[in-house]
């Protein structure tokens, strides 16, 4: 099962929106998959440096408190602590006394270069198997065009709204 909430601004209703405060109109869709053989709180570092890379969080926004995004993923707070923390020591998030957890002014920048490795060593690791297996560079190319042609148009980003891509 996967554990799901939209981010965004503006009055709470009651399927797992979460009000978030900051500037500017954004929304942010975490999913988690508990199943997925990442730890749960990487899954959340990488969805939250993912949304700043793409823009939708941007630099001096606010993340949700740790209880109200664990009530909403229904995640134990501890593990969306150490996220936080983690998202700190990367300098991606600092600490604002009274108010919680901002972007950082250089975090885009910073994420935008961590979300091409990560994108790229997995890459890797795909590509290196298929000429393991025995796969041809232009039998692999062909494999990859029509793999992003099957997915244009399909897949939500972190900033998609995945009910108003279902009723499309």
């Amino acid at each position: 099962k996967l554990n799901s909430v939209r981010l965004t601004p503006g009055p709470v209703p009651r399927d797992s929106l979460v009000r978030l405060t900051g500037s500017g109109a954004w929304r942010m869709f975490f999913s988690i998959d508990p199943q997925g053989g990442v730890a749960i709180y990487d899954q959340i570092v990488r969805q939250v440096k993912f949304a700043i890379a793409e823009g939708t969080l941007g630099a001096g926004q606010l993340l949700p408190s740790v209880r109200l995004l664990s009530q909403q993923l229904a995640i134990n707070p501890n593990t969306i602590a150490r996220a936080y923390l983690q998202l700190q020591a990367d300098e991606v998030v600092e600490s604002l006394r009274g108010r919680g957890l901002a972007v950082c002014a250089g975090a885009p920048q910073r994420c935008r270069a961590v979300r091409r490795t990560l994108i790229a060593q997995r890459l890797r690791s795909v590509l290196a198997e298929a000429l393991h297996g025995g796969l041809k560079a232009t039998e692999i190319r062909e494999i990859v065009r029509s793999e992003l042609e099957s997915l244009s148009g399909t897949v939500n980003t972190i900033s998609s709204d995945p009910d108003e891509a279902a009723s499309s």
